[in-house]
Order: C-alpha cells, then structure tokens, then sequence
C-alpha cells in the first residue's frame, strides 16, 4: 500500500488537543475511485490512476461506462505509483489515507494562491516610508541600486510584480484527527492553496 495520496483543501479550523487549541487545515480525501491500473509488463511502471467524480455523480455507482467518457464523469484524474498493484481492481474506493495513524507526519504539496501584480509591501514584506512628518513614500520600494552607472538595476532586486501561483511544499505537518466517517484529514498548521484547491499528501 502507499502513503501517497491526492485531496482537497476545505479549509482552516481549530481543534482541542487535550487543553489546547491547535489551528487545523482540512483535507477531503474522499469519494477518489481506481480508474486503471498501470503495470511494469504493459506501461513500464507500476501506478494506480485515480479519478474523482463530478459532484452530480458522487452518490451515483461506479459503472465502466464512466471510463469511456472519462471528462464528462471526472473532474480529476491523478496517478499514484505504487510497487505492487496486484490488489487492486478498477472501480474500487481508493482509501489510501487509511495507511496513516494520528500523530504521523506528512508533507503537504500544493500550488499558492494567485496574488496577481503585488507590490514590495506585500511581495516582500516591506514597511513602506513613515506615515507621518511628511514622508510621501508610501508603498513606492524606494531607491533601485547604488554605484552603478546608467541606473542600471541589479539583478535580483526585490520589486513589485506577479505573486503567487507557485508549487510550494510544507513538510512535517502533524496529522491532529482522522475524521473516519466523513474521510477528511486534520492536519496541523496551513498548507499552499485556496479552499477547494488540489493538494498531494506523503507521509514525512
């Protein structure tokens, strides 16, 4: 079995930890099927492809009908590669989840949200010019460089510009709770992504 799996983000909340209040990120693993099964004699690797269906078929049962279609009835469609794919069968519950406990530690791959054209402010972190005594700086990143000739820029500098959107991985995030019977995963902390973003979870 693999620790590898695909889910969505729902978003954050908090949890109690014995007398403690942890801040959580949701992740729904749940309703992924096998689609097909990829082996070493026929594609050269061994995978699983996993799909999840549109939200009008969520409820509805597996028919092969589905895979000939495969747009129409899936939103998603991923692969998990595995070394032995001999348990299992097309149209099956892809639970991969199921191999983690609470207290494991998992890294969590996903993609930034956009920002579109940010300045060095929120770019960068900086503090902008006084808001008081006159300062008319504002959010402007100040002077571009120092002792080169023809105002030439050095490059590197941190500038305004395009923000986010970017593959960005959190590792050795503690998984709080498993919440077996709705099959969303409680992990500590903020993970990359928007609510209803796709994200990769591994087991650190």
């Amino acid at each position: 079995m693999t620790h590898e799996f695909w889910g969505k983000k729902i978003g954050m909340t908090q949890v109690f930890v014995g007398d403690k209040v942890v801040p959580v990120t949701a992740i729904d693993v749940a309703n992924w099927v096998v689609t097909q099964i990829k082996t070493q004699d026929h594609d050269g690797y061994n995978a699983v492809q996993i799909g999840l269906p549109r939200d009008r078929y969520i409820k509805v049962a597996f028919e092969a009908e589905w895979l000939k279609k495969v747009k129409k009835f899936f939103v998603l469609i991923k692969e998990v590669k595995l070394d032995d794919v001999s348990t299992f069968i097309v149209g099956q519950s892809a639970d991969f989840y199921a191999q983690l406990a609470e207290g494991d530690k998992v890294d969590v791959t996903g993609i930034t949200k956009g920002c579109g054209f940010a300045g060095v402010v929120k770019r960068h972190g900086f503090s902008g010019g006084g808001a008081s005594h006159g300062s008319t700086l504002g959010k402007h990143p100040g002077s571009m460089s120092f002792m080169r000739s023809r105002g030439r820029v050095i490059k590197g500098k941190r500038l305004g510009g395009h923000m986010g959107t970017l593959q960005t991985v959190m590792q050795g995030l503690d998984v709080v709770k498993i919440e077996q019977t709705i099959r969303v995963l409680l992990v500590k902390g903020s993970i990359p992504g928007k609510a209803g973003s796709l994200v990769f979870v591994k087991k650190a």
